[in-house]
């Protein structure tokens, strides 16, 4: 599978020492398997008088169990969820969340996460609303790399390209 991860460099080495920790999942290498919503990611950079780059990385031909080592600690969340949800908040307050996950992945909250959560941690937004509130409408999926071996070993660098 070919995955991508916008930004305003090329990345070939991905190194988690460069990670901001208060995300979705926490801090990692993050990237989708959708080329558009890297793109728009690496977008938020050229509006900010930086290049766009949008890097290519291959990733597992085959399923996840029949490939991965069995101690790997791997988290998925398949829909917008209240586990999703709490999980999201957790990581966006800085709690420690991913309980040594190495990767996780799942959908990506949208970008007035803080407004949505502070409704919902005030008792103002329902949980179901809060979860309507965060999914973005168009398709999308992340998966967040936590581990530098597993990045090392299994994420391969093909290409970049300016966009």
């Amino acid at each position: 599978m070919i995955l991508y991860h916008g930004s305003y460099l090329a990345i070939e080495n991905p190194s988690l020492s460069f990670s901001r920790k208060l995300v979705d999942f926490g801090a990692g290498f993050y990237t989708t398997p959708i080329k558009e919503q890297a793109v728009a990611w690496a977008a938020h950079f050229k509006s900010k008088g930086r290049k766009a780059v949008l890097s290519s990385y291959g990733f597992l031909q085959k399923p996840i169990e029949e490939i991965l080592p069995d101690n790997l600690k791997i988290l998925e969340f398949d829909t917008h969820s209240m586990d999703w949800l709490n999980f999201i908040a957790a990581c966006r307050l800085g709690e420690p969340a991913d309980h040594g996950r190495d990767l996780i992945m799942g959908g990506v909250a949208n970008d007035k996460v803080f407004d949505t959560l502070q409704l919902y941690f005030d008792g103002l937004l329902p949980a179901e609303e809060a979860i309507r509130h965060l999914r973005y409408n168009k398709p999308n999926f992340q998966y967040c790399f936590k581990n530098q071996w597993l990045i090392d070993n299994y994420l391969h660098f093909i290409s970049s390209e300016e966009v």
